[in-house]
């Protein structure tokens, strides 16, 4: 049986969703940018994601992309919420405007819509919405995807968990067809399904981002061992993750963690530990901050400061390949710490068309960008640069993600 769902918001969590959803199903996939919308109606992707694009361009799906979210709220059996979330730094807290802002016009145009909400928020979000709304047809559903392999990451998901309200048959049943609608959507058979109280998805998400952050966090300083006490980094990392129940995977250094997730996770799981004892979670977002200070300070070694006026090019502010993303990538902390320190910073950022960011300056051809530089700062390494070997500071040493 065939569905009409909207999806709300047409990021990598969204796009990603509406695609799965839309090869069986009827999907409204709503956004506030005429530009997006477009796209998509067009069979573009508006987002760096080889799967998404080969679906839009390829696959027969039943997806259009609106501006008037309204009317696709009002025809729809489920609602699912992508909208951004981004951490609050003088609260606290996620801004989760956005995503109430979606529920407030659902209520309105379709109070019997089940509402699915996949943007990342707080520990005890949908609770506090159902109790603000009035309504118990919200349930949570964490959003598990990598940048640059969202669509993938939904084909052969790691596991699909939905939120229940225990004593409420309805939005039991709400939960359980969502996720079949998930696995049918997927190629990967047999995927762990969990189904949970809200809360306890909310903070399933947090934990999991932490955790992963804990482990770049980890390597990074094992890295900063290795590189200040003249040791190879790649040969202690190898050795550790022989040992099985520490692994090879999620391994490489880098300038630190970024991007949409990690950084506003980690600091809004620590907000919610206020009145609980903690070390570790702290731990991290600090572990963070240190790791661009000693990335910035090796740069500029590099160099050949502070005997010389240093100019650093930045190759990429986004922090993966196969991404377009650089939101809260690492290297802007670094570049800050640089420029502090009377460094002249310049970028070369292809998906950039200005002559500036954030006051820096952009440079658009590859070769004067190299001439420019005396030491290039690259969080992942590219052949593009393999000429200027002696001028490139990395620590992307298994060279990949």
């Amino acid at each position: 049986m065939s569905h009409i769902i909207t999806v709300a918001g047409t990021g990598y969590v969204g796009l990603s969703n509406a695609i799965i959803l839309a090869q069986n199903n009827k999907v409204f996939a709503v956004d506030i940018i005429p530009e997006k919308v477009e796209m998509i109606n067009s069979g573009k992707s508006p987002i760096v994601d080889k799967e998404i694009e080969e679906y839009l361009a390829t696959k027969e799906l039943d997806l259009t992309a609106t501006l008037d979210g309204e009317t696709a709220y009002k025809q729809s059996e489920f609602v699912i919420i992508s909208t951004p979330t981004n951490y609050d730094e003088t609260r606290n807290y996620f801004d989760t405007s956005s995503v109430e802002a979606v529920i407030e016009t659902v209520i309105k145009v379709n109070p019997d819509a089940i509402m699915i909400v996949k943007s990342t928020v707080p520990v005890g979000f949908t609770a506090e919405m159902r109790e603000k709304y009035g309504t118990e047809n919200i349930i949570f559903s964490p959003e598990f995807l990598r940048e640059g392999r969202a669509l993938y990451d939904n084909l052969y998901p790691s596991r699909i968990i939905v939120s229940i309200l225990e004593g409420n048959e309805k939005i039991t049943n709400a939960a359980h067809k969502f996720a079949e609608l998930l696995q049918q959507g997927a190629i990967k058979q047999d995927i762990p399904t969990l189904f949970i109280k809200s809360t306890e998805a909310e903070a399933v998400k947090l934990f999991a981002n932490t955790y992963l952050a804990l482990r770049v966090s980890y390597f990074n300083e094992l890295d900063t061992y290795a590189e200040i006490n003249g040791l190879d980094a790649k040969q202690i990392i190898e050795g550790v993750g022989l040992d099985p129940r520490i692994g090879s995977h999620y391994n490489n250094p880098s300038f630190g963690y970024g991007g949409y997730c990690l950084p506003k996770d980690t600091k809004q799981l620590l907000a919610n530990y206020t009145d609980v004892p903690e070390n570790i979670i702290e731990a991290i977002v600090k572990s963070n901050h240190t790791r661009k200070s000693v990335v910035a300070a090796r740069i500029l070694e590099k160099g050949g400061h502070p005997d010389k006026k240093v100019t650093v090019g930045v190759y990429r502010l986004i922090m993966k390949a196969n991404s377009d993303n650089f939101r809260q990538s690492a290297i802007q902390g670094v570049m800050k710490r640089l420029a502090d320190k009377g460094a002249t910073v310049v970028i070369y950022e292809p998906t950039l068309k200005t002559d500036e960011f954030e006051g820096y300056k952009v440079i658009h051809d590859i070769d004067e960008f190299k001439k420019l530089s005396d030491v290039i700062a690259v969080n992942r390494f590219s052949e593009e640069l393999s000429d200027v070997m002696d001028k490139v500071y990395t620590r992307d040493i298994f060279f990949r993600d």
